[in-house]
């Protein structure tokens, strides 16, 4: 019996979305894999300073999804669900 946890498919996801991510990125230099970094980038482009005198705080985010990630995840998925059956 396999137990199923939450935090094994949430890192498995990130651990697909990174590599996706890496593999486009890699791709984009080649002419027939180029697609694979077609993506969208979201969050915030500048990031957000609060300036407390003693404190400085700097808050940023941003998302670079392309799909090379999404195929990464999707993979990543199926090999989850494969593992837990």
């Amino acid at each position: 019996m396999k137990v199923k946890n939450s935090w094994i498919i949430v890192f498995m996801m990130m651990t697909g979305l990174i590599i996706g991510t890496v593999i486009g990125s890699y791709c984009s230099g080649m002419q027939a894999l180029s697609w694979l970094n077609y993506g969208q980038v979201f969050g915030l482009t500048s990031p957000l300073v609060l300036d407390l005198g003693v404190l400085v705080l700097t808050l940023g985010l941003t998302i670079k999804i392309n799909i090379a990630s999404v195929i990464g995840i999707v993979i990543a998925f199926l090999f989850y669900k494969l593992l837990v059956r």
